[in-house]
């Protein structure tokens, strides 16, 4: 995809915020405003998931952990600002995937090393094939598909990074 999912935390800058209130509008604002925010809800999930896998222990697993989990806040950023661009607001119902991502990331967590890498694989290759599903069906802005795109790439490299500490 030519992007680098070494860079967590890409640059932006206060001109890259732009007001796309009536940019679009009828179906195509409604397709965009369900994509932001199942984006939005399942990067809070993911972030949580991997704030409670996260231990006291020094280890190359908790440094990945840490920098998964700030990549995942990074996306949930992204859509944040995205929905708020296009005038929309949240799901109300976020808090419920903070829930889940406290419970699949505890549950994880109680079972061990492996349990935590076999969630991350789980988690991450179904967001994958969810980025793919609504890059393919809804008829994004560049900018915007450019960072959908981007988050997409991060997720896959999750996936790869996982599998490699696994033994996979």
């Amino acid at each position: 995809m030519g992007t680098d999912i070494g860079v967590i935390r890409p640059e932006m800058r206060d001109v890259d915020v732009r007001m796309r209130v009536g940019a679009v509008s009828g179906e195509r604002r409604a397709r965009i405003a369900r994509g932001l925010r199942t984006l939005h809800t399942l990067e809070i999930m993911a972030a949580n998931i991997y704030r409670c896998q996260i231990t006291k222990r020094d280890s190359a697993l908790n440094r990945a952990l840490v920098a998964a989990m700030c990549n995942e806040m990074t996306h949930a950023q992204d859509f944040q600002v995205k929905l708020s661009e296009y005038g929309v607001r949240p799901s109300p119902f976020r808090w419920a995937y903070w829930i889940v991502g406290f419970v699949f990331g505890a549950w994880s967590r109680m079972r061990g090393d492996r349990g935590i890498l076999r969630m991350g694989i789980w988690v991450e290759t179904k967001a994958v094939r969810h980025y793919a599903e609504l890059l393919e069906t809804i008829d994004w802005d560049e900018d915007t598909r450019r960072i959908v795109a981007k988050n997409q790439a991060d997720e896959a490299g999750h996936v790869d990074r996982w599998t490699v500490m696994l033994g996979l």
